[in-house]
C-alpha cells in the first residue's frame, strides 16, 4: 500500500483493523499473512442439557431499556441519560488526574475509599432530623454499581427461596436481581404517589417477609416521590414487623421540581438499607455506588460484597470522588431535564391524547403513560418501531401480572427535538384498530 501513497501510520491502522477482524495474521519479525478461510460447521451443545440440569430460576430477558437502537430512530426506551447530559469534561479530567496517582496500581480498602464513603454518608446526614443519629462513614460500603448492590442486599438480607416485598410496578433491575438470587417476589400495589401502607402491612403479615424493596424518590417507572407522611407510615410498618426497607435511591441526582428525600436520614435503628448509584449521573463507565447499612446487616453485606467482587476499582472510585466534589458537576441537569420532560408531556397531550399520564413526575428520567385497555401492547410497540420510534413496553416493570397497558417513555435520551414527531407516530398507531 505504501507505494500507492498511503502513509506508514495509515498502513498500520489498516493492518490492525484487518487483524481485529481475523482476516490477517501479523507475526513480528516474520511478516503479515492472510489467514486461511475456515469452513463453518454447526455445533452440537446438546450435552450441556444434562450437565447443567434443571434451571432453579429463570432470569428475565433484557428489557427494552438495555437494548441499543439504530441512530436513525427516536429512542424513547433508554434507561440512561444522553451523553450530552453527563459531565463528560469533568469525567475526562478526573481520569487523567487519577492516572497520575497511586489509584492506578494500589488496592483500595474492601469497604471503599474513606473519602468517597464520607461523601456518600454526608448526603443523608445533611437532612437528618433532630434526635436521629446521622449516617456516618463507617456505615457505608462502596459497591460496583447499583445492580450488584441489589443482588448483594437481597442475598444478605433475604436469601434464596424467601419472600421479598416489592412495589408493583417496580424497577426492572430489581426483578432481575431477585431472579438471580432466587428470592420470591411479592407485589405491593403502588401508584403515582407511592405504595399503599395498609397493603404493605397485610403483605408482611401474610408472607412473613423481612424486607421491602422500594424507590421512594422518583421511582422507576412511575416517577413517584413519597411525601413525608407516607415515608413515616411505611417506615412505621417496616419497624413494627422487624423488617428492612431496601431504599434504592438511584434517581437521586435527577430531581427537577422537587428534591429527593432519603428515608435513610429518618432512621437510625438499622431498618433502612440505602443504595445510591452514580452510574447514570456521572458516567456509565464509572460504575460506583454507595450502600448504607447499620449493625449486623452491614457486616453481612460487606462479607457478601467481598466474596462477590473483592473490592471496587480504585481508579473508578477516585474518578467518582473527583467528579462529585466539583462545585457544579450536576448544575446543568435540573434545567435540561425539566425542558425535555415538559416538551414530551406537551407533545403527547397534543398528538397522542389517547395516552394518559396519571402524574407528571417531579424527577427521574421517564414518563409512565397508560394506554387504552382495548389496545394490543405488542402491536403498539412493533408499529411504533416500524414508524421509527422505539418505546418501552410497561409489562417489563411488573413483578406479576400487569394491571394495564403502559409505556415507559424516556425523555433523557438523544434528540428531544424529535419528541413531537414521535408523539404523532404514537398517536397514529393508537388510532388504528387492533387486528383480530
Amino acid at each position: 500500500m505504501a507505494q500507492y501513497g498511503a502513509s506508514p501510520v495509515t498502513v498500520q491502522k489498516a493492518l490492525r483493523a484487518l487483524a481485529a477482524q481475523g482476516v490477517v495474521d501479523s507475526r513480528p519479525g516474520v511478516g503479515t499473512f492472510v489467514r486461511a478461510v475456515r469452513v463453518a460447521r454447526p455445533h452440537d451443545y446438546g450435552w450441556q442439557t444434562a450437565a447443567l440440569g434443571p434451571s432453579h430460576h429463570r432470569v428475565p430477558e433484557a428489557p427494552a431499556a438495555l437494548r441499543s437502537a439504530p441512530n436513525d430512530v427516536v429512542a424513547l426506551h433508554s434507561g440512561h441519560p444522553d451523553r450530552g447530559l453527563l459531565p463528560e469534561r469533568l469525567v475526562r479530567a478526573a481520569f487523567t488526574r487519577a492516572a497520575r496517582t497511586g489509584a492506578l496500581v494500589d488496592r483500595p480498602p474492601t469497604a471503599g475509599l474513606p473519602e468517597l464513603r464520607s461523601w456518600f454518608a454526608a448526603e443523608p446526614a445533611a437532612v437528618t432530623p433532630t434526635g436521629v443519629t446521622p449516617v456516618a462513614r463507617g456505615d457505608v460500603v462502596i459497591i460496583p454499581g447499583s445492580q450488584g448492590g441489589l443482588s448483594t442486599a437481597f442475598r444478605a438480607l433475604v436469601g434464596a427461596g424467601r419472600p421479598l416485598l416489592v412495589e408493583s410496578p417496580t424497577y426492572w433491575g430489581a426483578i432481575l436481581a431477585a431472579a438471580q438470587v432466587g428470592v420470591a417476589l411479592v407485589p405491593v400495589p403502588s401508584g403515582p404517589d407511592g405504595p399503599d401502607p395498609d397493603a404493605l402491612a397485610r403483605a408482611f403479615e401474610q408472607t412473613g417477609a423481612r424486607a421491602f424493596y422500594a424507590q421512594p424518590s422518583f421511582a422507576g417507572p412511575t416517577g413517584a416521590l413519597w411525601e413525608p407522611d407516607l415515608a413515616d407510615r411505611v417506615l412505621g410498618v417496616v419497624r413494627r414487623h422487624g423488617a428492612f426497607l431496601v431504599e434504592d435511591d438511584s434517581a437521586h441526582d435527577f430531581g427537577m421540581t422537587a428534591d429527593p428525600r432519603p428515608i435513610a436520614a429518618r432512621d437510625d435503628g438499622g431498618h433502612v438499607v440505602h443504595l445510591r448509584s452514580l452510574s447514570k449521573s456521572v458516567s456509565p463507565a464509572v460504575r460506583v455506588a454507595g450502600l448504607v447499612a447499620r449493625g449486623p446487616a452491614r457486616k453481612r453485606i460487606l462479607a457478601d460484597a467481598r466474596a462477590e467482587s473483592g473490592y471496587v476499582s480504585g481508579v473508578l472510585q477516585a474518578v467518582a470522588l473527583d467528579v462529585v466534589t466539583q462545585p457544579a458537576w450536576q448544575a446543568h441537569l435540573r434545567r435540561q431535564l425539566t425542558a425535555r420532560r415538559d416538551l414530551l408531556v406537551a407533545s403527547l397531550r397534543e398528538h397522542a391524547p389517547d395516552t394518559r399520564l396519571d402524574a407528571v413526575p417531579r424527577g427521574g428520567l421517564n414518563l409512565w403513560a397508560r394506554l387504552p385497555d382495548e389496545v394490543d401492547l405488542g402491536r403498539v410497540v412493533e408499529e411504533c418501531a416500524a414508524a421509527g420510534v422505539v418505546v418501552g413496553p410497561g409489562d417489563e416493570w411488573f413483578p406479576a401480572e400487569p394491571t394495564g397497558h403502559f409505556l415507559r417513555l424516556d425523555y433523557a435520551g438523544p434528540d428531544p427535538g424529535a419528541f413531537p414527531d414521535a408523539a404523532r407516530a404514537l398517536g397514529r398507531v393508537l388510532r388504528r384498530p387492533d387486528r383480530p
